[in-house]
């Protein structure tokens, strides 16, 4: 999905490259009416959340349960399994992650953990419950929330569902790669964190380009979340304990079976610098 003046490039890059992809010009209704939780209304950028509500709106027009909205700086996705990091190549994964979500009656959205968050060595459970979803989120299109707020929207929504009963499942099995924030230029990094941020000589970020959106959050949510400083700048902290008590609840005549499916995937061995299987 892209804004008009976008659609020609991306088309001819749709062709050029031989990619088997559809162009969705944004509505941009979307953002007059996008609710950017602060005063500032179009006077900076919305950030995604208009095309991710574009995204919602479309699926259900076309009669889907499901979506999935993925942003455009994700690397590579993996799966976590007795103690490897296998990256993946087709899209077998999201096969699992979206069985297992029909599993339940109750899950209003699902996703991959980051990369850098799953450590191989250690003993992590194959997903968590009723915590953040980010940057990869399978939707529950009948939910009756919407994506919101100028910054920290994936939070956002993942609180307002968390406070509505809905449950959502973060995977460790599988794993997104992501690139770390202000590292691709445009979109967010461009709009908000390099022109709200100071970056001084050698550093890396900008470090003061984030401080607005850890603000917003605990403005919309301000009885779990709360400004920390770590890293050497200012984050959120959000606490989901209360959230703990929202119990997954299994579709009638749904039967698990005490055995693995690896639904086909098999682990192969490539030469360095070679795709994975």
């Amino acid at each position: 999905m892209v804004e008009p003046h976008q659609v020609d490039d991306y088309v001819a890059a749709v062709r050029d490259m031989g990619l088997l992809a559809t162009v969705l010009e944004l509505d941009l209704s979307f953002k007059d009416r996008y609710e950017v939780c602060d005063d500032l209304g179009l006077t900076k950028s919305t950030g995604p959340g208009p095309a991710r509500n574009f995204a919602w709106e479309h699926s259900i027009s076309a009669g889907h349960p499901w979506h999935w909205v993925i942003d455009d700086n994700i690397k590579a996705f993996y799966r976590l399994n007795h103690n490897l990091k296998v990256p993946v190549s087709d899209g077998t994964i999201f096969r699992c992650m979206e069985d297992f979500v029909l599993r339940y009656r109750n899950v209003g959205m699902a996703g991959p953990n980051y990369f850098m968050f799953a450590s191989r060595k250690s003993k992590m459970p194959p997903f968590v419950a009723n915590t953040r979803i980010y940057s990869c989120n399978l939707i529950r299109t009948d939910v009756p929330k919407r994506w919101r707020g100028r910054y920290n929207e994936d939070t956002i929504l993942s609180l307002d569902m968390l406070k509505a009963g809905w449950c959502t499942i973060q995977f460790n099995a599988f794993l997104q790669e992501k690139m770390e924030t202000q590292k691709l230029p445009g979109g967010n990094t461009d709009e908000f964190y390099l022109a709200e941020g100071k970056k001084q000589a050698g550093q890396k970020y900008a470090d003061t380009g984030t401080v607005a959106k850890s603000k917003m959050l605990c403005a919309v949510h301000p009885d779990v979340s709360e400004l920390v400083w770590r890293f050497r700048r200012v984050h959120h902290h959000v606490d989901y304990s209360p959230f703990k008590s929202l119990k997954l609840v299994r579709r009638p005549g749904v039967e698990v079976r005490d055995e693995v499916d690896n639904y086909g995937m098999v682990l192969q061995q490539v030469a360095a610098g070679g795709a994975a299987p």
